[in-house]
């Protein structure tokens, strides 16, 4: 996921934002980029570790004949 900005510099909240994009997606880098008056850019990881259950899930209940999650 790319975040894009164009702020003077780069705070706590931007970081928040991105994070919580993370959290809510199965995307699990983030690239957080300023355009303001000092170029800069911070990379971010999220294990997103849901995602491997709720497939897990899905192959489960698929086996089973159940095609409801």
């Amino acid at each position: 996921m790319v975040e894009l900005k164009a702020v003077r510099t780069l705070n706590p909240a931007h970081k928040a934002q991105l994070i919580n994009y993370l959290k809510t997606t199965n995307i699990e880098v983030g690239l957080l980029l300023n355009f303001g008056r000092k170029p800069e850019f911070k990379r971010f990881a999220y294990d997103n570790k849901r995602k491997n259950i709720s497939d897990n899930l899905w192959q489960n209940n698929y086996k089973n004949g159940n095609k409801r999650i």
